[in-house]
């Protein structure tokens, strides 16, 4: 939240300007009764936020009403959504309650706004975090709207961020990349998307994001001119259609560059396609794609298109609503350039996604592609999950960005993501079938139900009455619906095989001559269960035996331990006075790295093997279950998971510049076999070159290409990277790379 700080004149007359603005644009969709509630909300909103401002100093009330604008302007909603942004932090951050917004503003917005309230007392659950995106996402299919300006929120957040405490920064840009960006993608926002995705990279690799930036700024008049010289023998076949369009030519996102460099591994003066020429079109209705190959034909009379980089989204649009027809061609110069061709209502769609989908809903029978999603949202929400995070990630996989196409024996389309299974189209058909299933063929030959579908696959699903899922259905299955489904099924067989546990359990506490009720967690806590439910089940399946349970007895009406178990009281064993010598030695001696600003070395704790951070690296600290502290690098492959679901485990950590012993680090170099002695030119520059001590070497060689595997010791992430540059400049090297463990 910030300061707290009275209001100043001046600050006053710009809050009103905010107001007065946001209000002049809204005003043509207002009815009377909205007029009312925008004042009413303004006012709530000034006077519950009058004594509180952001860290950046600015008055608290600038907030929601900026959200409120993006709402409007950027996303495309109305004046309730309008009205409830304005509202949203009220019940949550002052002394307004729910019942006076129901009071003033009746129960839809009411509900909106307790929608986007984060839930209090969280301390004793497993993740405070996943029980509020829970509380968000569960509102979808009751009203999208929630959602929506949660996501103007969070756009807002981020382009303000700057004012945040470094390590506050990087766990919002991790639960941004975990929830937000795929959401917004699913929705359709390719703009917030794209945005969220750039201010994640400018904060989680801030060198790099700068270093794209100013290569863009750099090759921006260049960039122009190829565009203008790129159009120019289009523009006659496109005035010959007679109708009305447009072509902008813009680079790709920053965070798209960014992972073309990381994926293909090539400088940047080497992508090709950094740039996009969109041509919009503005035909009937009827006409949309009939033009739009039109255009393509046009544009593949002057350029060769490249066959494998056509997507026909004009036909078959994405599970998100997006159409647009893309192809990539060899233009002037022989650089490939990425054109897409659209409608103007596909491209009001595009951007604006979910909310222009409702405007447009019925206009085309495609457009039921969010209904068909947010009725597999609801099957996800009908299981009941065994806790919050389970419940985001069977989510999560409704996110997914990419996709396939497959088909039913009749013909119909079914879309799912890229790496499901067999046993998830199943589920996808139906839950029976998906229960029942027993043999599925894919274009008529037999599968196994683990087996990953491709784009065009037709499949036929066989079912008897009597198959049930199985536990390792779970390993099978990728789809949020199949998952949840399957384990449904297994936790209500579980409990039906428990109900025999719990009846011997009954018994013998019946014996003991002690009430159930007052005992049972007792006996959950002493073998280790989580729950009443597992303990039963561990009875039945005989993971507990009979004779286990004769360590309980009756200890004047209530059940304890028979005092053979019970575990020696007081200090019994000597003192190990070399131990404790030894622990006070180690907390004396200088910490490399600094926690919450206090030596590390007071916990325990280790550099994590996943990604085996080195003095210089972006840091920070898990606090594990059972394992102390873990240090990883904020690049890390684990890190988004961790900071965005257990960021209350996660502590600053920073080095002090102090260390004494060097780091390991694996590299993965790959080259050409020149036959000139690969080995020997790497081993000489790495120990020779800059006396770095080598750990390990083991490579191998195919067709002329090699790929090796070094284990080196550096001192820090500087001494890493002169390491980094001067093998990348040997002779027939290609790629050098830090190995991130799997």
């Amino acid at each position: 939240m910030g300061v707290t700080a009275s209001i100043t004149a001046e600050e006053e007359k710009v809050i009103k300007k905010a107001f007065t603005g946001l209000l002049s644009k809204v005003k043509p969709k207002l009815t009377d009764e909205d007029k009312v509630h925008m004042q009413k909300a303004y006012k709530i909103a000034t006077d519950g936020h009058k004594s509180q401002r952001r860290k950046s100093g600015e008055p608290y009330v600038l907030h929601p009403l900026e959200v409120a604008r993006i709402c409007f302007e950027e996303i495309g909603l109305g004046p309730t959504a309008v009205i409830s942004a304005i509202l949203h932090d009220v019940v949550e951050d002052t002394p307004y309650t729910l019942e006076d917004i129901s009071e003033n503003f009746g129960p839809k917005i009411t509900k909106i706004v307790d929608g986007l309230t984060k839930l209090d007392g969280l301390y004793n659950v497993q993740s405070p975090q996943a029980e509020n995106y829970k509380k968000v996402l569960s509102t979808l299919v009751e009203d999208v709207r929630v959602v929506l300006i949660k996501m103007a929120d969070r756009l807002h957040n981020l382009r303000t961020i700057g004012s945040m405490p470094r390590q506050k920064q990087i766990k919002i840009a991790a639960e941004t990349s975990y929830i937000y960006i795929p959401l917004a993608h699913r929705l359709g926002l390719y703009s917030v998307k794209t945005e969220l995705q750039d201010i994640c990279l400018k904060i989680n690799e801030p060198d790099t994001y700068q270093e794209i930036i100013t290569k863009l700024k750099d090759t921006q008049a260049e960039r122009e001119k190829y565009i203008d010289k790129f159009i120019r023998p289009l523009e006659p076949g496109l005035k010959k259609l007679g109708i009305p369009y447009r072509v902008t030519g813009r680079p790709k996102a920053i965070s798209s560059i960014y992972n073309k460099l990381k994926t293909k591994k090539v400088p940047f003066e080497e992508i090709y396609d950094l740039f996009a020429v969109r041509i919009i079109i503005d035909p009937e209705l009827e006409e949309e794609k009939s033009f739009s190959w039109q255009i393509y034909s046009i544009i593949t009379d002057f350029y060769k298109p490249i066959p494998e980089r056509l997507k026909d989204w004009v036909t078959t649009p994405k599970g998100n609503g997006y159409e647009s027809l893309h192809t990539t061609v060899i233009g002037p110069d022989g650089r490939y350039v990425e054109v897409q061709i659209r409608s103007e209502r596909m491209d009001e769609i595009a951007e604006r996604g979910f909310a222009a989908h409702w405007k447009y809903k019925g206009v085309k029978e495609n457009n039921d592609v969010f209904d068909r999603w947010l009725d597999g949202i609801r099957e996800i929400m009908d299981h009941q999950h065994s806790d919050a995070i389970e419940f985001v990630n069977d989510f999560k996989t409704n996110l997914f960005s990419e996709e396939i196409y497959v088909f039913t024996p009749n013909g119909d389309m079914r879309i799912l993501p890229k790496g499901a299974t067999a046993l998830d189209f199943a589920f996808e058909i139906h839950t029976d079938v998906g229960y029942h299933a027993t043999a599925i063929k894919v274009n008529n030959k037999l599968v196994p139900m683990g087996y990953k579908l491709s784009n065009g696959d037709q499949l036929h699903v066989t079912t008897n009455k009597n198959q049930k899922p199985k536990e390792n259905w779970l390993r099978m299955a990728v789809t949020g619906k199949a998952r949840s489904k399957i384990r449904s099924a297994m936790k209500e067989t579980k409990r039906k095989q428990g109900e025999i546990g719990k009846e011997t359990l009954i018994r013998k506490i019946k014996n003991l001559k002690l009430d159930f009720e007052e005992s049972i967690d007792f006996i959950v806590k002493h073998f280790g269960y989580k729950n009443r439910p597992d303990l039963y089940y561990a009875l039945a399946m005989g993971e507990i035996k009979q004779s286990d349970l004769s360590v309980f007895t009756s200890d004047s009406g209530k059940i304890n331990l028979k005092e053979e178990y019970l575990e020696p009281k007081g200090d019994i064993a000597p003192k190990d006075e070399k131990l404790e010598e030894k622990t006070k030695k180690n907390n004396q001696k200088k910490s490399e790295i600094l926690v919450n600003g206090e030596p590390a070395s007071q916990y325990k704790y280790e550099l994590a093997r996943c990604c085996s951070p080195v003095l210089g690296d972006d840091i920070f600290a898990y606090l594990t279950a059972s394992q102390g502290l873990k240090i990883h690098r904020l690049t890390c492959k684990n890190a988004t998971h961790i900071l965005a679901n257990y960021g209350y485990r996660v502590l600053k950590a920073e080095w002090t510049n102090q260390a004494e012993t060097n780091f390991n680090v694996d590299l993965r170099i790959t080259g050409v076999d020149s036959g000139i002695g690969v080995i020997q030119m790497i081993a000489n520059a790495l120990s020779t070159q800059l006396g770095i001590n080598i750990r390990s070497f083991n490579i191998k060689g195919n067709e002329g290409v090699f790929e090796a595997e070094v284990g080196i010791m550096v001192l820090n992430k500087d001494q890493l990277n002169v390491v980094l540059k001067t093998i990348k400049e040997l002779q027939g090297i290609q790629i050098v790379e830090r190995v991130i463990n799997q």
